[in-house]
């Protein structure tokens, strides 16, 4: 009497690691499968990771949550992530995929009309073949390039004895359904070690002795950037050499036919030769070793009798069988000559131009680079600000023997502090300082030609943590994306070594928006250094030279720019609100610096009141300061021009903004801020946000002047809700500030302590703020 083959379910395995924000869509996306049954089991090794998989998932019962040490290879965490799983069937889902909506149940009845009708079905395939998406960032996901070998004829059941064109399929575990009585009768096949995702997607398919195909879409997978595969290092290259290795081993013990040997032999030479093309990817000293080892193994493996494809892909294989390494490279500089001589004939008009400059950079290039230059910029070469500027100072108390020089526009060369070193952009000095620098510190990138030469450092600081999209989120809101070149964007991306953070929020908003093999730096913001270290003689002085007097009441306006408007357009009527609010209270109004003139005096009022405007003021940061510019108000100063922002801050009782990322520095001081979100709506849907800032606000949030003007006008503003509404947010919003961030980096990044050396960051209850205006004024 034949017993009853169980009813198939299914196991989805989540393991391995990957940027918390590819985490979370890919828990999220495998906790929206509603499958009666299903057994979801999470195995992620980063301690950070397992901390969001358990808010993530507190109180679905369906999910087995492993614990898996951080030394653990995605190798080892797959394997503990399967001897929890109860399943009768398999799917091993890496951190970043995402599960479409409707596959678990889709897999499922696939696998239970497969095993048959009746009261004792036939039991379901060893292995289920499925299709797969790939989504590069921000692009619709497109074919994986599954469905030509999944559709061809075959029947039901089949093995690659039958089907040998079954290992042309991408190695993607994900699209492999493997029952869980084949992983038991191999324990062998779950290792504990490093990455082995390719021997596993192979070797499935060589042990089954039943496949089925389908044509489901069993995952979505979003594949790594070059940048990423040069930062994961050469040894996951080098480790295909012996994944093969074992997959040849295995299809001789299993005594597998000459064809489907052929097709496993095919497929090795072809990924070799792959990535022998990507030489970007491998130093230049392991291209030789690489190549060396392929060819060895293509000789030792090579069926008799095997013949290869013609043509040039067939020349490169002959190179590879005969151990031809400089036929190999003649090749390829030809190939390269070839390129390069049609990229000339391209572009040689816009060459031209810049052919001096080019030349001079190129010559710097090729000297030894200085390793005690460090070059700067923030803000588009604006001057010295931002963060750029708090490590420098920092650089300059830790390791004054590094030079500091600047990359700053001509016009604006005079708002620089007395003794700062300076390059103009397409002098010689600039391409020599850019040639020769071994650190490069921005708040944005460099220009697209800037090289990144061997040794150097580049430190992308950031200039705000974001509310807006950035990067390659911005690919689905047109009037941010609008002629936008993303493929730039990503090679200036490349060449980042580190990238600096404040919050966890934007460590994984960055490593979303730009995909790249950079280290995320969590230290906070050293330009918030300041608001830890200011005393109240700080506070008093910055009032005092914005001509605050003692008791007034001085509110910081600082909106934001918007993409869709071509120039300023006034959200609110300063000199009306100021009127309303009274003589005690000041407004300071600082508009975006994307807008070159005076932004605040765009004919008439946001309410039709007459027109107000007024110069900018001068103040560098370095003490060669002129007061604010009035508008035609006394209490509305225009503050614009004002260098640098932070002293703004430490003068201002309170912030009204409405998206503008000054407000996450701002709660740094733990006074009260304000959200004027009038045009909430669409800004979301035109410009994109990472967040709902009005259900998670800093404090009040208004849609209308009337509305802010009450807020203003009793005790909301600074009462108890808003007090916790500020509490909550700083929590998230500032978690790495503490007053020691420019230091971190410093010792870091220029001096290369380790990490368990650096100072650790003060819980948040442990931290005091700059003393407040009434504070400050305080006997």
């Amino acid at each position: 009497m034949r017993i009853p083959t169980p009813t198939p379910t299914l196991s989805v395995v989540v393991s391995g690691t990957a940027p918390l924000s590819l985490l979370r869509d890919c828990l999220a996306s495998v906790t929206g499968q509603w499958q009666p049954g299903l057994d979801i089991v999470v195995a992620v090794t980063d301690a950070t990771a397992r901390a969001l998989a358990r808010d993530h998932l507190p109180n679905d019962p369906r999910v087995t949550l492993v614990t898996v040490p951080s030394s653990t290879g995605p190798a080892g965490a797959r394997a503990a992530g399967a001897r929890a799983a109860t399943g009768t069937h398999l799917q091993f889902l890496r951190a970043a995929d995402r599960l479409p909506p409707g596959t678990a149940a889709e897999l499922t009845d696939r696998l239970a009309r497969l095993s048959g009708p009746g009261a004792a079905p036939e039991p379901p395939p060893d292995l289920l073949l499925c299709d797969h998406r790939r989504t590069l960032w921000g692009e619709p996901a497109a074919p994986g390039g599954d469905g030509a070998v999944l559709e061809r004829p075959g029947g039901t059941a089949t093995t690659v004895a039958r089907r040998p064109d079954l290992l042309e399929l991408p190695p993607v575990l994900g699209t492999r359904i493997v029952a869980a009585a084949l992983l038991a009768e191999h324990p062998e096949l779950l290792g504990s070690g490093d990455e082995d995702e390719l021997y596993l997607a192979y070797a499935l398919p060589l042990l089954a002795r039943s496949i089925s195909c389908c044509s489901t879409v069993a995952l979505v997978r979003r594949p790594e950037r070059p940048a990423q595969r040069r930062a994961a290092g050469p040894e996951r290259h080098l480790a295909v050499f012996d994944q093969y290795e074992r997959l040849h081993r295995l299809a001789a013990a299993a005594g597998l036919s000459a064809a489907p040997r052929a097709r496993l032999y095919d497929r090795m030479v072809t990924d070799h030769l792959a990535t022998l093309a990507r030489r970007d990817e491998l130093p230049p000293a392991l291209l030789t070793d690489y190549f060396r080892r392929a060819a060895a193994q293509a000789a030792r493996f090579r069926p008799e009798g095997h013949r290869g494809p013609g043509g040039l892909e067939g020349v490169r294989r002959g190179l590879l069988g005969q151990d031809a390494y400089l036929g190999y490279r003649l090749l390829r500089a030809a190939n390269d000559r070839r390129r390069a001589a049609l990229a000339v004939a391209a572009g040689a008009g816009r060459r031209l131009a810049a052919l001096g400059g080019a030349h001079r950079y190129r010559r710097a290039l090729r000297r030894r680079a200085d390793e005690d230059l460090a070059v700067f910029s923030a803000y588009w070469n604006r001057g010295v600000h931002c963060n750029p500027a708090a490590i420098a100072a920092e650089l300059a108390e830790l390791a004054p023997d590094i030079r500091r020089v600047w990359i700053v526009e001509e016009d604006r060369v005079e708002l620089l502090p007395p003794g700062t070193e300076y390059a103009v952009p397409g002098t010689a000095r600039y391409w020599e300082v850019l040639g020769r620098a071994t650190y490069l510190v921005n708040n944005v990138n460099f220009a697209n030609g800037v090289v990144k030469r061997p040794g150097s450092v580049h430190l992308q600081t950031h200039h705000g943590t974001p509310l807006k999209r950035m990067g390659l989120d911005q690919s689905g809101h047109p009037a941010a994306a609008r002629g936008f070149d993303f493929a730039s964007l990503m090679e200036r991306v490349d060449r980042w070594d580190y990238s600096l953070s404040a919050n966890r929020h934007s460590t994984e908003t960055w490593q979303r928006a730009y995909p790249s093999g950079y280290r995320s730096l969590d230290y906070g913001y050293p330009r918030n250094d300041v608001y830890y270290r200011a005393t109240a003689a700080d506070v008093r002085a910055a009032r005092a030279r914005l001509g605050i007097a003692p008791g007034q009441r001085a509110l910081l306006y600082a909106p934001t720019h918007r993409d869709w408007e071509a120039g300023w357009t006034p959200r609110l009527d300063l000199p009306r609100l100021a009127d309303r609010l009274g003589e005690d209270t000041v407004l300071l109004a600082r508009g975006h610096y994307f807008h070159a003139g005076p932004p605040f005096h765009a004919g008439q009022g946001a309410h039709g009141g007459p027109p107000f405007h007024g110069g900018r003021a001068g103040y560098t940061g370095s003490g060669g300061q002129a007061g604010p510019a009035a508008f035609r108000h006394p209490r509305v100063l225009d503050v614009t021009g004002w260098e640098p922002v932070e002293e703004l801050c430490l003068a201002a009782d309170a912030l009204i903004t409405d998206y503008s990322s000054l407000m996450f520095d701002y709660a740094n001081l733990d006074r009260p801020i304000l959200i004027h979100a009038d045009d909430w709506e669409t800004y979301t849907r035109v410009r994109g946000v990472c967040f709902d800032l009005t259900a998670e606000p800093p404090g009040p949030v208004t849609r209308d002047q009337e509305e802010l003007a009450a807020v203003l006008g009793d005790d909301t503003w600074c009462g108890e809700a808003a007090a916790k509404l500020r509490h909550d947010f700083r929590l998230r919003f500032c978690e790495y500030d503490d007053g020691r961030a420019a230091e971190r980096v410093v010792r870091r990044v220029f001096l290369g302590e380790g990490e368990e050396t650096l100072p650790p960051v003060l819980p948040p209850h442990r931290r005091t703020p700059a003393p407040t205006p009434e504070e400050a004024q305080r006997p």
